[in-house]
């Protein structure tokens, strides 16, 4: 294991809950930490992560809950075993728009709004008899909404401080907007998660080809505001990085923001190399497929996509445009938010499981053990390489 080996007594009886829509994740999540943990179990090296995880009625460690809602649409939240003395973590998803409920006789899709209120009910729910409350939120409400600069709300700081209010020790989320966020709760445990490792490991499984070296690889990040994440690409990678920076219209805002007007490139020449282009999320896609045209004009090989969170909001068609077009070979993104069936399938699509890592960290955590190392991927990265060279599937 990746970590040191566990004291014999956990934190809390170990318990975890998947809010509306994480039932597939949660499922996954608790099959390992199951088989980690019986007394019959095998290696963690021997698991593979195409396990049939178990249904929720075998889950070993799922608390049951649930959120049902009136006609009115208001809710509440049940749990139905007690959590007394309870190490909770509970994952949420709160850009999961594929769920809903009845309101008025009309089918609503559940918003962020709605899921954070829910999630605020199942902590409510356990009326304090957890002994710690751990929160992993992948994506995190409101982020984008995380500084001010006029007369704005300040909506992901009073999310976070109102969690934590409420009971809610630590928050875990991955690949944050931008994480001086948990400056607003600066008590209280917040990590935010990389995924790094996860993403070049399928890189690499899709690509044995690619060569990593100044020559034939480049790092390019979309804007300055992504330049720190692309750093430690381009850094353990050991390979060069290239930037975008977005030219604005502030004379007007569309969808809540200022449009761009044009991207202009920062960087070394790109012709013949393979570019990997690091972001947090693709929201309606307009930036990374206007990068993609550019980086394919100026002679780069392949274009491969690194996206945490696939959003889509303004669906898949553009990107098909553009993939029979060529302006770009692959979109990579973690299955931590809710993915369509449709984007599933697509030969431009490739998801990036994370339901073993999320695993490591809630098994450490329950023995109030240092995460630190799963925080830092940096020697595993360097492992994933020298067996490159060697030619193992690591």
């Amino acid at each position: 294991m990746i970590y040191e080996e566990a004291p014999s007594l956990p934190y809390g009886t170990l318990g975890i809950i998947g809010m509306r829509g994480c039932e597939d994740m949660i499922s996954r999540i608790d099959f390992y930490l199951t088989h980690w943990r019986s007394e019959d179990a095998q290696s963690v090296g021997q698991l593979t992560l195409d396990a049939v995880p178990p249904t929720p009625d075998e889950g070993r460690f799922q608390v049951r809950a649930s959120c049902p809602r009136f006609n009115t649409g208001e809710g509440k939240a049940l749990i139905q075993q007690s959590v007394r003395g309870y190490d909770l973590y509970i994952l949420t998803d709160v850009f999961n728009y594929g769920v809903s409920y009845s309101m008025y006789n009309q089918v609503v899709p559940m918003s962020p709004d709605d899921h954070f209120q829910d999630l605020k009910r199942i902590i409510a729910a356990t009326g304090g008899k957890a002994r710690r409350i751990t929160v992993i939120m992948p994506m995190l409400y409101e982020g984008r909404q995380h500084r001010r600069f006029a007369r704005e709300s300040l909506d992901c700081a009073l999310a976070l401080q109102e969690l934590t209010t409420m009971g809610v020790e630590n928050i875990i989320t991955f690949d944050a907007h931008d994480s001086r966020v948990q400056n607003a709760v600066p008590l209280k445990g917040f990590e935010n998660v990389p995924p790094t490792y996860q993403m070049l490991k399928a890189l690499f499984r899709d690509y044995p080809d690619l060569m990593v070296d100044k020559a034939h690889l480049m790092v390019v990040s979309p804007d300055e505001g992504g330049m720190t994440r692309c750093i430690f690409y381009s850094s353990v990678l050991g390979v060069d990085l290239g930037m975008f920076y977005k030219r604005r219209d502030y004379t007007r805002m569309e969808h809540g923001r200022n449009p761009i007007v044009r991207h202009e490139f920062l960087g070394d020449n790109v012709a013949g190399k393979d570019i990997i282009v690091v972001d947090d999320m693709i929201s309606s896609g307009d930036s990374i497929l206007s990068i993609a045209g550019i980086l394919k004009t100026l002679g780069a090989r392949r274009i491969l996509v690194f996206c945490t969170f696939g959003l889509f909001c303004e669906g898949l068609s553009r990107f098909d445009e553009a993939y029979e077009k060529g302006v770009f070979d692959k979109v990579f993104t973690t299955n931590l938010i809710y993915r369509t069936d449709e984007l599933k399938a697509r030969p431009w699509y490739r998801e990036v499981d994370m339901s073993k890592y999320i695993s490591y960290i809630i098994d450490t955590l329950n023995y109030d053990r240092s995460i630190s190392e799963l925080l830092g991927p940096t020697m595993r990265i360097h492992r994933l390489l020298q067996s490159r060279g060697r030619g193992v599937d690591n």
